[in-house]
């Protein structure tokens, strides 16, 4: 058996132990390490064409999907299944003996990447410390931003984020908007907002307000002069994880609240958003959170003392 031979094995038996422990670690930080699958994709979000690029260098570590063989390889590509390991293994020969291998197959969404041919390829190439790849590249224009962060729940956000674009023509109507959630649920709600403020431009102007102008409306007068407040006056650096999206849902409500409690006065954006940072932000939680302590650990004190007594 030659160097390479020996060399190649000993390589994949290293990925195969790799892939073991950044599986646990994905246990032990509830995290997920799978590969995301093009089918998932392409089901979950509004494909709207495609063109083929042609021959493209593609940064390995943007690859993070399958077309097929998404089971087989986690998120690094390490491999997860013995079954992998004759053509893997022959693969990595080729590599260490300098042989031309044709250029991998991939489909582009967003900035991210999805393996067609060449998976073994792929995952051999970041075991040999690869940055870079040659690829034929086929991209999936689609109407949502995708990063190679992306992991299944994100997905998910971004299904609902596709399909609210599609029902408001919001991504053709204002081409430069970026309205994304940190969970579930808020397109829904607007939605709800889009319908009663197109509902009270009726009342208004005493005429049918068609749903693109409602739409443009809405986002221009509403939702933009809310999302201006919380970037002006850095309202997000109060709640880590957040998006402004998620601030607007929260100030809008909270707003109808002090509105509600002060006989119909409407507050502004402006008081609404102070207001809500004030009771709600990351600095007064936290200090809530330690009285909170401080006066449990009293309590504690003075009922160990009276029981002493």
């Amino acid at each position: 058996m030659t160097w390479i031979d020996n060399t190649a094995k000993e390589d994949f038996s290293r990925a195969r132990r790799q892939a073991f422990v950044a599986w646990f670690q994905s246990i032990i930080n509830r995290t997920s390490n799978d590969l995301l699958s093009l089918d998932d994709v392409r089901s979950r979000l509004n494909i709207r064409g495609q063109h083929y690029l042609g021959n493209q260098t593609v940064r390995l570590d943007q690859i993070i999907g399958s077309e097929g063989r998404y089971s087989d390889f986690d998120r690094r590509f390490l491999p997860l299944r013995e079954t992998t390991k004759n053509r893997w293994i022959s693969i990595d020969k080729a590599h260490l003996s300098a042989v031309g291998l044709p250029a991998v197959e991939l489909y582009k969404i967003g900035d991210i990447y999805f393996v067609k041919d060449g998976n073994h390829r792929v995952s051999v190439a970041r075991q040999q410390g690869q940055i870079y790849i040659d690829a034929l590249v086929t991209e999936l224009t689609v109407d949502v931003p995708l990063s190679p962060d992306m992991s299944m729940r994100d997905l998910l956000l971004k299904e609902e984020y596709s399909d609210f674009l599609d029902w408001t023509s919001l991504g053709q109507l204002r081409p430069q908007q970026r309205i994304e959630f940190s969970e579930p649920g808020g397109y829904l709600d607007l939605i709800r907002h889009i319908n009663a403020h197109r509902y009270f431009m009726g009342l208004d102007q005493q005429r049918e307000i068609s749903r693109d102008e409602a739409m443009i409306d809405w986002y221009d007068n509403v939702y933009l002069p809310v999302a201006d407040v919380i970037r002006e006056h850095g309202v997000l650096r109060s709640f880590p994880g957040r998006t402004e999206a998620d601030l607007y849902r929260w100030i809008m409500d909270h707003r109808w609240y002090l509105r509600e409690r002060n006989e119909g006065a409407d507050p502004g954006l402006l008081a609404a958003a102070a207001d809500y940072v004030e009771q709600f932000g990351r600095k007064n939680l936290i200090q809530f959170t330690e009285r909170l302590l401080r006066n449990t650990f009293s309590a504690m004190i003075d009922a160990h003392n009276a029981v002493g007594a």
